[in-house]
């Protein structure tokens, strides 16, 4: 599993940061710089490319990509860690990447203890609509003939991120798409990752639930719950509950913006930097 890193990599502070399904790190990288430069003490950020997407290795069964997999590779990365002088770390999951920080936080496997719990639109709950929405496009994009052609790609299929500059849009893609080999591009995932997902029933799903809830309740330490307003994945239902159970989240809610925040926008920033870096709480 590859993985970015920003900041001190001798500090004992680390702000680990997963992406969501078909994304990878790099989409941390302007939250990162953020709270590199505001930290008033020594930080690290590291941003994981989950084991199938960027620069990580793909696996040669696609039965494997599950979150068992993804939660046994972030043991091993923060046993690493550990081994570094990393005492806490603080635990920033969007969408795929907070139910594995759910997991991680409601189990407490992980060798070193998670301080604080940073959920982007994402609960024990997912909608089903946003399921068939994912199966509409992961695993299925064409090769494109130039950067530009995918990037109108994938702000067609990212439109729930809500409104961004064509800056941020660009920094947002690049990294998303490699070359092909034969002067074409192509996205930067394996296309087997969407193999678990197509064969996930709605019964499947619900099953599913009550052991999330169950580790939801579980988690003892300060939880900041993102959603966007028009989120079709994280329900306003949902959201409420997380407030109100387990660790009783708090709750930000993002207007304009779908699944999921791409945190870069400066209200979303602004309120990381809030939780993550000047409360005391912990």
């Amino acid at each position: 599993m590859a993985y970015w890193q920003w900041g001190d990599s001798q500090a004992s502070e680390a702000i680990l940061c997963a992406h969501g399904l078909g994304r990878q790190g790099r989409d941390f990288s302007v939250l990162a710089r953020h709270l590199c430069e505001r930290a008033q003490r020594p930080i690290q950020v590291i941003a994981v490319d989950v084991v199938g997407r960027g620069r990580s290795d793909w696996l040669t069964d696609p039965t494997g990509y599950q979150f068992q997999t993804y939660c046994a590779d972030m043991v091993a990365l923060a046993a690493l860690l550990a081994v570094s002088g990393v005492r806490h770390i603080d635990w920033v999951g969007t969408s795929m990447g907070g139910v594995i920080g759910t997991v991680l936080a409601g189990t407490k496997m992980l060798p070193v203890p998670i301080r604080r719990l940073v959920l982007n639109d994402v609960g024990p709950v997912t909608q089903w609509v946003s399921i068939e929405r994912i199966r509409s496009y992961l695993g299925k994009a064409p090769d494109f003939n130039s950067p530009a052609e995918a990037d109108a790609y994938l702000r067609e299929i990212s439109s729930g991120f809500g409104p961004h500059s064509d800056d941020q849009w660009r920094a947002l893609n690049a990294p998303m798409v490699h070359p092909a080999g034969d002067g074409r591009w192509r996205l930067h995932y394996d296309r087997n990752i969407a193999a678990p997902l197509a064969v996930l029933t709605a019964e499947a799903l619900m099953q599913g639930e009550a052991a999330l809830w169950a580790m939801y309740d579980s988690i003892r330490v300060p939880t900041l719950l993102l959603r966007g307003a028009e989120s079709d994945l994280l329900n306003p239902q949902t959201a409420k509950a997380m407030s109100e159970r387990g660790p009783h989240a708090r709750l930000v809610e993002f207007a304009g913006v779908g699944h999921a925040p791409t945190l870069v926008a400066a209200d979303q920033l602004a309120v990381l930097e809030q939780f993550l870096l000047n409360d005391s709480s912990p």
